[in-house]
């Protein structure tokens, strides 16, 4: 799990081996041939280090705690008959099996789910007794094309720190090769025949491993998939589904207990939202799209780019990362959030333009801009949304933390658009914007707005304020500004704007520090 999923396990009290887990410092990547030489290769460190808990750990502690504070766990096999019991006694029931008679209940969403048979033959090993990963401990990423992925992480598991092998074959090829082995120990002796024909370098660090345990291997194949939110019982009764019951992604990224975490957090928020209020089908309905529009479909889209054959632009980016540190680093932390990937990932030109703008900065900037960037995040700021309305009548918006008051008289605000946004034409050219100051609340409409998507406002509640520039539903203060000027301010414009319209409401605001969301709270030391 990369470090803004294991976030949401820190703020509830949940992460109870972030100082026994050894830590992922950095994604280790290479381009290997199908004789096992490496055609290029570089190493990034993580911006914030990753971990990895091994689930026979984490879910019986976590059912510890469940009962600790409160909760009734209840163990028995569940079908249709005890869903609809659970229905009749609770305002909400959450399936979060995607196998068997329950799981088969979601209806499969055939326009999100391209692939109708499993695209890569998986096998993974818990092993320790491998020699120490150079230089520090992390990811280690060999793609092999026209063969498959091996990749091996360090992580904790029942009886300590051990590494985990994952290997992922083209159906078909050499990697497709686990349904002849009857034993553990036949298991790994297969994995290090793999690793010395495909990957050496890891087959000398590897010699010496040994099995963690007797259940310590897997092998298997999926079907990549999205369902449809909500089932119908046979009652009438709608559950909802969560997770890989909904959201089935390939291994190959390293995202689905990531997904797990994000969409608990989703739901867990929406659940809280909605107090004193039902929790019906468009409820049901509208939570899993916040989850689904604000983060899982780029994710699956981005982990179902690398079951295909790269294109030729993708490869370039990976091989030229070698060559251009920051684009390495963007890569790597581009695991923690693969938004970060758009558009760039996905088409050749806007990759050559990317590549141009990471390689142009390498060569003629004075600091480590990545350094720089978190440097300038120890300064906490609001988040908004800005918003225009363009001659032809479409809807604009960016998440924004420039924003800033300027002057009480006249009343001006300011805020800078990137010269390298999508909409940086419609907001330099626009009469009118709006500055829309986000609720604690609406972190979503962050994540959806700083998205590139084709209708950012879609399910999102707006009404038209002056010159037609949206004003978002729920923001604690919007500042509806006729343009006044522009400046030059480097990679960005600064905008200026007169206050023409405000409006205010109380409420606690969303804060940005050091690359994470956080809730503004009085200081404990001062009086009220």
């Amino acid at each position: 799990m990369f470090d803004t999923a294991l976030q949401t396990e820190r703020d509830l009290a949940l992460d109870f081996w972030g100082t026994q887990c050894p830590d992922v410092r950095a994604l280790s990547f290479a381009i290997v041939d199908e004789r096992g030489r490496r055609r290029s290769g570089w190493t990034a460190r993580f911006d914030r280090c990753a971990q990895s808990v091994d689930q026979r750990l984490k879910v019986p502690a976590w059912m510890q705690e469940f009962e600790r504070l409160g909760g009734e766990l209840s163990l028995c096999e569940v079908g249709i008959d005890e869903l609809e019991r659970s229905a009749r006694t609770h305002d909400l029931v959450i399936v979060a099996s995607g196998k068997g008679e329950i799981g088969s209940l979601f209806e499969l969403d055939r326009a999100r789910s391209p692939f109708s048979s499993p695209q890569r033959a998986l096998a993974l090993a818990y092993v320790r007794g491998t020699r120490p990963q150079e230089p520090c401990s992390g990811i280690s990423f060999s793609l092999i094309p026209g063969v498959g992925e091996y990749f091996v992480f360090p992580a904790l598991t029942t009886n300590g720190p051990c590494e985990i092998m994952v290997f992922e074959g083209l159906l078909g090829g050499p990697m497709d090769c686990w349904s002849e082995q009857d034993t553990p120990d036949q298991h790994l002796e297969k994995c290090q025949k793999l690793l010395s024909r495909f990957v050496p370098e890891e087959s000398a660090r590897c010699r010496e491993a040994v099995l963690t345990d007797a259940n310590a291997v897997l092998t298997g194949r999926l079907i990549p998939h999205v369902r449809r939110p909500i089932a119908t019982l046979p009652s009438g009764a709608a559950v909802l589904g969560m997770g890989d019951a909904l959201v089935l992604n390939d291994p190959v990224t390293g995202q689905g207990s990531n997904n797990a975490a994000k969409c608990a957090e989703v739901y867990l928020e929406s659940i809280l939202a909605r107090r004193g209020g039902r929790l019906d089908t468009q409820w049901m309905a509208q939570t899993f799209e916040r989850y689904w529009r604000g983060y899982a479909q780029w994710v699956v889209q981005w982990t179902n780019s690398f079951l295909g054959r790269p294109g030729p632009h993708v490869l370039r980016l990976l091989a030229a990362a070698a060559e251009v540190p920051e684009l390495a680093a963007t890569i790597a932390n581009g695991f923690d959030d693969p938004r970060t990937f758009y558009p760039w990932w996905f088409d050749a030109d806007e990759a050559e333009r990317f590549l141009g703008s990471q390689t142009g900065r390498a060569s003629g900037q004075r600091f480590d801009r990545r350094d720089l960037r978190r440097a300038l995040g120890q300064f906490a700021t609001g988040i908004t949304v800005v918003t225009t309305l363009t001659p032809d009548g479409r809807r604009v918006g960016m998440t924004a933390n420039s924003f800033s008051s300027l002057s009480l008289e006249p009343p001006l605000v300011m805020w800078s658009v990137s010269r390298t946004a999508p909409s940086f034409a419609d907001f330099t050219s626009a009469s009118h914007f709006a500055v829309n100051i986000l609720a604690a609340d609406q972190h979503h409409l962050s994540r959806q707005f700083s998205t590139p998507q084709p209708d950012k406002f879609e399910a999102v509640g707006w009404r038209p304020g002056v010159g037609g520039s949206p004003v978002l539903e729920g923001s604690i203060a919007c500042f509806e500004c006729r343009s006044a000027r522009q400046y030059d301010g480097g990679d960005h414009v600064i905008v200026v704007g007169e206050v023409e319209r405000y409006c205010r409401r109380e409420g606690e605001p969303l804060v940005f520090h050091s690359g994470s969301y956080r809730i503004a709270t009085r200081h404990p030391h001062l009086p009220d």
